[in-house]
């Protein structure tokens, strides 16, 4: 049995003519590529040299052969430290409310209003025979885990039961 499209065991002779053709192509396009590469890599170095020739032309517009950058300047030699700030000022400020005059009417009726009423008594003091918050005690009765209550019995929670009720024996 003869294959009429096969010219290699490869493959089909069109996908090797593809393959060579297409091969071609990128072996031309990698060739421009580099090309261009290399057009702005010298494009870049032209530059950078008109901007060294437009660097050493003075702000007269001439040209100084032996120009040569300013040396950087030295650093000054540190000063005296500055002595510590003094304490900040505190926090809290003294806001007094605006003065706002009242009006006319309202001076005149607190003029002619009659004089307040005398303050209520103040409440008696409480008993002396009542403690202080200080001198309370708890109730020895009402305080758990004592001795002094009523013995406390211990209740037995009922048997476990399922999540739907009592649980039913197993079959047999």
């Amino acid at each position: 049995m003869t294959s009429a499209g096969k010219s290699q065991p490869g493959g089909p002779k069109y996908i090797n003519d593809f393959s060579k053709a297409l091969a071609g192509e990128v072996k031309i396009l990698l060739a421009e590529v580099g090309k261009l590469r290399d057009e702005k890599r010298a494009l870049q170095f032209e530059i950078a040299e008109l901007m060294a020739i437009k660097a050493k032309h003075s702000a007269d517009g001439v040209y100084a052969p032996g120009w040569a950058p300013p040396p950087p300047a030295a650093p000054e030699p540190p000063a005296e430290p500055a002595p510590p700030p003094g304490p900040a000022p505190g926090g809290w400020r003294t806001v007094h409310a605006p003065h706002v005059p009242r009006a006319r009417k309202q001076q005149l009726a607190l003029r002619n209003s009659p004089a307040p009423p005398p303050p209520a008594p103040a409440p008696p003091p409480p008993a002396p025979d009542l403690p202080a918050w200080a001198q309370w005690r708890p109730n020895p009765l009402l305080a758990p885990g004592t001795a002094a209550g009523p013995s406390a019995s211990v209740v037995v929670p009922p048997p476990r039961t399922g999540l739907f009720g009592a649980r039913t024996p197993p079959p047999k």
